[in-house]
């Protein structure tokens, strides 16, 4: 696969950031949408550490983009540019977390239930033995597994979708596994919320009502450490706004706003 894979003219200021981990080409309907006026990044996470995800995608960045950038993060996609902003606080112009993961542990504890109880009950049963077949040590392909537990997921986490198609180009459980591991280390230890006293830039979250994902362990912890944080909560709204019928233009509507205001 290319990578990174470009969409519209210069100047490249935007860019976006997927989900997963490993789950590389979830932010190509925003890059399409975003390139009509814009030129955009879609940077595809290959490395499977954190360290590694992090140099991967400055050196993508310094190859064809302009700083400094505008990051459109997704899920994982908006903690990672969260981290990265942190590092490179010169390098960022403006944050924007889309239906981010949260920022503090306890508010993680419910989040698999959640999806679980919006399923049908065959559907639960499927998750649960994808689940099960996922912690198992001694098996080794796991990435067809994770693919469709995904696919399961992407419909809990949605509201009233246009599409389920995430756009997804290969799952990768290894890139996952090893990068969420230490990820979720940053994040009990406390250290992931402190990197925000040292992002400089305007950040701005925008999160579905309909998240699994609980709205306040993105808003209250943030709140806290950022100097300049907006909140943004879209009513009738899963975990990925593009595919829902009723919030899709609004998002793009705030999504536009923010990127004007910072001369993007």
């Amino acid at each position: 696969m290319h990578n990174p894979r470009i969409y519209g003219k210069a100047p490249f200021s935007i860019a976006v950031i997927h989900g997963g981990p490993g789950a590389p080409g979830s932010m190509a309907p925003v890059a399409r949408e975003l390139s009509k006026h814009r030129g955009v990044i879609e940077p595809l996470q290959t490395a499977d550490s954190l360290d590694g995800q992090l140099c991967e995608m400055r050196i993508m960045l310094e190859g064809h983009g302009d700083f400094p950038v505008v990051l459109i993060g997704s899920s994982w996609g908006a903690m990672l540019a969260f981290i990265f902003a942190a590092h490179n606080p010169g390098l960022v112009r403006e944050l924007v977390l889309v239906g981010s993961g949260v920022f503090v542990e306890s508010y993680a504890t419910d989040i698999v239930d959640t999806r679980l109880n919006r399923l049908s009950a065959k559907e639960q049963r499927e998750a649960r033995i994808l689940m099960e077949a996922l912690d198992d040590a001694e098996l080794r392909d796991k990435n067809a597994k994770m693919g469709r537990l995904g696919e399961i997921f992407t419909r809990a986490d949605a509201y009233n979708p246009i599409t389920l198609e995430t756009e997804v180009i290969a799952v990768q459980h290894r890139v996952y596994r090893n990068v969420w591991s230490e990820a979720r280390e940053l994040r009990r230890s406390g250290k992931l919320l402190e990197l925000g006293s040292r992002i400089l830039c305007p950040v701005t979250a925008i999160h579905g009502d309909y998240d699994p994902h609980p709205a306040d362990g993105i808003r209250e912890p943030l709140s806290t450490v950022l100097r300049h944080f907006e909140f943004i909560l879209l009513e009738r709204c899963g975990h990925l706004p593009w595919i829902e019928r009723d919030a899709r233009d609004v998002f793009y509507q705030a999504l536009t706003e923010i990127l004007e205001n910072a001369g993007a």
